[in-house]
């Protein structure tokens, strides 16, 4: 079994919690995307990445490469 098989990945169907528990760096991602860091800008844990990315114009699929490179290094 590869390790690439066994270890779960960011996706954007993923909630943000699921983010959140997949990794304990994950908010400083989404904060450096300005999601989540202020009150008038929080994100709701129940939300999945992709709704969270269409709800404030970032590009989807670069939020989750940025996720994922948490996982890489």
């Amino acid at each position: 079994m590869s390790d690439s098989a066994t270890k779960q990945r960011f996706t954007a169907s993923m909630t943000v919690g699921e983010a959140m528990t997949l990794h304990p760096e994950a908010g400083l991602v989404f904060s450096s995307y300005h999601l989540g860091g202020c009150s008038h800008c929080s994100i709701n844990e129940l939300e999945t990445i992709e709704q969270v990315c269409a709800g404030y114009g970032v590009p989807v699929e670069q939020l989750v490469d940025s996720l994922n490179n948490l996982l890489d290094s």
